[in-house]
């Protein structure tokens, strides 16, 4: 063995590691001389110089930390792994002792197909993904296969030219309205209508007929809300401004007599307005499931709660925001009628207005439970199999058939899923945005939920005298006190369909505990939309309680004639009264 030699003390062995681990041999360094006496003269007193590291960049840390979350993947793997083997796949597990003679006997019989896997494939690992390679396979192929069930097209929002006559009115605003029915010097009765959120001045009453209009001497009025449509917004809007712009519509209008005010669903509180604010000009009202203020303060807490519960979770949200913070209502605006395209009514209102039925799906038209029978034989007449065998039913069997029918989809389902419907939502919706502003919808909104600034209770029917004090009692010596009638004086007709989703018909029962002088007439087996949209006899029944028998529009010829005959005499007179004086 070689002898290892060993030069110098341990001192200098120190110092040579010190100085970067350097060993001199031979001649000695100046430095590691210097370094050799400070050692001699203090060997415990020593500095050791370190090189500051390289700074490491993010794209270094990022990596280093992804490759430490992979090992720590990888071991928890493992250890998951092993646990599984330990504890399901051990033979003293429950599930080998259950299931293994079971699988054992299978996979036997099954062997045969490892001959048709490669040679460096383990079987025990090939398998499962082929048959999971498999299934995948069947979920993809029965997703794209041939369906009889198209994809619905989404269409994009189309803006009209402008259209609409407009007025001014005295704060420099224009106000667009549409007319229907009779001219205003034949017109019996003047209808205004307001419209309801998201609708302008082109629904008025959907689908009904000017020729009804005329049979009943009715003219038809609706306009746009302020920001609606073609209408100026209106910088500070409240109820009250709302009353005053249908009065000056009324005035412009020529419209000399009292009118009737028409509000269907949301546009119910601007028919209230006018019942309170300009009074001595509406001859009567007209409600079709009209909302009230859900936070209404004369509300017991059965009907309000019972109320809310009627509306889906997202249609409380959206309630809720309008009242504590409207301006967060731009978001959900932003992302449904705002977005440019066409959605459905449900989804942009959080609507549930009953399920899609498949049975006879060519044979049941929108409006099947009001057409009933005669509908079924005229479809059965072109050759329709469907309505062909329900032709064939007996009357308490196609009973069976509606009543079935009603309570599975509903009149509202039924409607809103027809054609001309669409047809006609899209295209008001359409003008209802079309200066595309969020602003007067975001005010449409916390007006319905916000205070009013007055209550249904004040449109009650009363008299209200002086009160009691000296100055009244000394008054009362010298002339008699005087009691006034405050309230609303003229009738008022409520249609609520009992099948209602978006106005729960308990609001109607409210107000008629409110307004004990209304009358209510409650549908049966009628929802939010099927009474008031695309239904003759509907529309008749509602002008018939209105105005009585129809006495069609004023007869101008028989005055005009009248008026010259009355003329004519005078002219005829008036030399013989010349003659008596």
């Amino acid at each position: 063995m070689a002898d290892v030699t060993r030069s110098g003390s341990w001192r200098e062995e120190l110092v040579s590691l010190v100085d970067h681990g350097i060993r001199y041999t031979g001649t000695e360094d100046p430095l590691a001389a210097t370094a050799m006496d400070d050692l001699k003269q203090n060997p415990f007193n020593f500095q050791v110089r370190y090189e500051d590291p390289e700074p490491e960049d993010l794209k270094d840390q990022i990596k280093g930390f992804a490759k430490a979350w992979g090992e720590l993947l990888v071991d928890l793997s493992r250890g998951c792994k092993d646990i599984v083997q330990q504890s399901l796949v051990s033979e003293d597990s429950y599930l080998v002792k259950k299931f293994g003679p079971s699988v054992t006997k299978v996979s036997s019989k099954l062997s045969f197909l490892n001959e048709y896997l490669p040679e460096d494939r383990d079987p025990v690992q090939a398998w499962p993904v082929i048959v999971f390679v498999f299934i995948l396979a069947l979920a993809v192929l029965n997703v794209n296969s041939s369906h009889d069930t198209p994809v619905p097209i989404v269409k994009k929002l189309s803006i009209h030219p402008p259209s609409a006559s407009r007025i001014l009115l005295p704060d420099g605003r224009h106000i667009a309205y549409h007319e229907q029915g009779l001219p205003a010097d034949r017109a019996r009765f003047t209808l205004i209508a307001p419209h309801a959120f998201l609708s302008s001045r082109l629904a008025g009453i959907p689908g009904i007929k000017s020729s009804l209009l005329e049979e009943y001497g009715v003219r038809l009025v609706t306009y746009d809300l302020p920001g609606f449509g073609e209408s100026d917004p209106h910088p500070s809007r409240d109820l009250n401004s709302s009353a005053l712009d249908v009065q000056h519509l009324a005035d412009s209008l020529g419209v000399n007599d009292k009118f009737w005010v028409l509000g269907y669903s949301s546009a119910a509180m601007h028919a209230w307005a006018t019942l309170k604010f300009i009074s001595n000009r509406v001859e009567g009202a007209v409600f079709v499931a009209p909302m009230v203020n859900p936070y209404e303060s004369s509300m017991t807490k059965e009907e309000m709660s019972k109320t809310w519960e009627r509306w889906e979770q997202g249609r409380k949200f959206m309630f809720s925001l309008g009242r504590r913070f409207p301006c967060l209502l731009s978001y959900f605006y932003q992302r449904s009628f705002f977005s440019g395209k066409h959605g459905s009514i449900e989804k942009w209102f959080f609507l549930k207005l009953g399920k899609t039925v498949s049975m006879f799906p060519t044979c049941i038209p929108a409006n099947f439970l009001r057409a009933g029978r005669g509908a079924l034989l005229l479809s059965a007449s072109r050759g329709n199999p469907h309505c062909s065998l329900l032709v064939g039913y007996s009357r308490h069997m196609f009973d069976d058939v509606l009543t079935f029918w009603d309570g599975s989809l509903g009149q509202d389902k039924a409607l809103t899923e027809d054609a001309s419907f669409e047809e006609f939502w899209q295209r008001d919706v359409e003008e209802s945005v079309r200066q595309g502003q969020m602003k007067p919808f975001i005010e449409e909104a916390r007006l319905q939920v916000s205070d009013w600034g007055f209550s249904l209770a004040d449109l009650q029917l009363r008299r209200r005298c002086p009160g009691k004090g000296i100055l009244l009692w000394l008054k009362s010596m010298y002339s008699k006190a005087e009691c006034e009638l405050t309230g609303f004086a003229g009738p008022i007709h409520i249609w609520q369909g009992l099948d209602d989703h978006v106005v729960p018909p308990l609001m109607a029962d409210y107000i008629s505990r409110i307004l004990p002088s209304a009358t209510l007439h409650l549908l049966p087996n009628e929802g939010h939309f099927s009474f008031f949209f695309f239904c003759d006899d509907c529309h008749r029944q509602m002008l018939s309680s209105l105005f009585g028998d129809p006495l069609g529009p004023l007869d101008i010829t028989v005055d005009i004639d009248n008026t010259d005959q009355e003329n004519t005499t005078d002219d005829k007179a008036s030399p013989f009264d010349a003659t008596i004086d």
